[in-house]
């Protein structure tokens, strides 16, 4: 099982949507938020995702193609 600290950048336009939750469901991983700061014009969230590396890159895949930066911390 892998675990990487995100950090997840979020653009304007998804500031109010339930990315997280979304996340959480579509995808077999552990999630942990470790840091956040959410605004309602932008925000970030730093969480730590353990799973099968390959759910953990599918995972990123599917929040970069929503438009989210993703940013490994390690």
């Amino acid at each position: 099982m892998a675990t990487h600290i995100l950090r997840l950048n979020y653009p304007p336009s998804l500031a109010g949507q339930p990315v997280i939750q979304q996340l959480i469901r579509q995808f077999e991983l552990s999630v942990n938020i470790r840091q956040a700061q959410i605004t309602l014009h932008e925000g970030w969230i730093e969480l730590e995702a353990s799973g099968l590396e390959a759910e953990v890159e599918r995972a990123i895949d599917w929040l970069s193609s929503k438009g989210i930066q993703v940013d490994r911390v390690t």
